[in-house]
């Protein structure tokens, strides 16, 4: 069937795919299929993202949140994921098709468990490299990221930069 992409707005042949875990389906071109199932490549096609996230449709919001999530190493998906906003049910329907993969803990120095969205304050001053700063002892640093597969590692802006910051060096607000 010719119809147009959920997802990047191409036209031609879309398959129907399922949106897990609800019974919503959305027709995605195969470049968007192919990125659903198998995850996406950074490149210029998932620039259509930054559309899709804000579309109306629930279901449309759930597949870019969740493809942007496995962007992360783009600078673009992680700016965009920062401001993104899904309604609180939106967002629990977009986590719950997430892999639980995600059994990494992050904790910080007193072993408070650490999720994302907390804010922190720095224990210690960090020197940023690469950026020619030190983020001093006591900056807080609201709306965290966690980073996957290191338990040890969150993000955060620091005066206007995304750094990474060892969960060792941080104490949970």
């Amino acid at each position: 069937m010719a119809n147009v992409c959920a997802l990047c707005s191409a036209s031609g042949e879309t398959a129907d795919i399922p949106v897990a875990p609800r019974d919503d389906v959305l027709a995605l071109c195969q470049t968007c299929q192919n990125g659903v199932e198998n995850g996406p490549k950074d490149g210029p096609h998932w620039q259509c993202l930054h559309d899709a996230i804000w579309s109306p449709e629930a279901a449309v919001q759930v597949v870019a949140w969740r493809q942007l999530q496995q962007l992360t190493e783009s600078p673009w998906a992680r700016d965009l994921l920062d401001i993104a906003y899904l309604e609180p049910d939106v967002l629990a329907w977009a986590e719950a098709g997430l892999p639980a993969a995600d059994a990494v803990e992050h904790r910080d120095s007193n072993g408070a468990l650490l999720t994302a969205g907390d804010a922190v304050v720095l224990i210690k001053d960090l020197p940023v490299k690469g950026a020619g700063f030190t983020a001093k002892r006591g900056t807080a640093v609201r709306n965290i990221s966690l980073v996957a597969d290191n338990a040890e590692h969150i993000e955060g802006r620091v005066e206007g930069q995304r750094i990474v910051i060892l969960t060792k060096f941080v104490k949970k607000s």
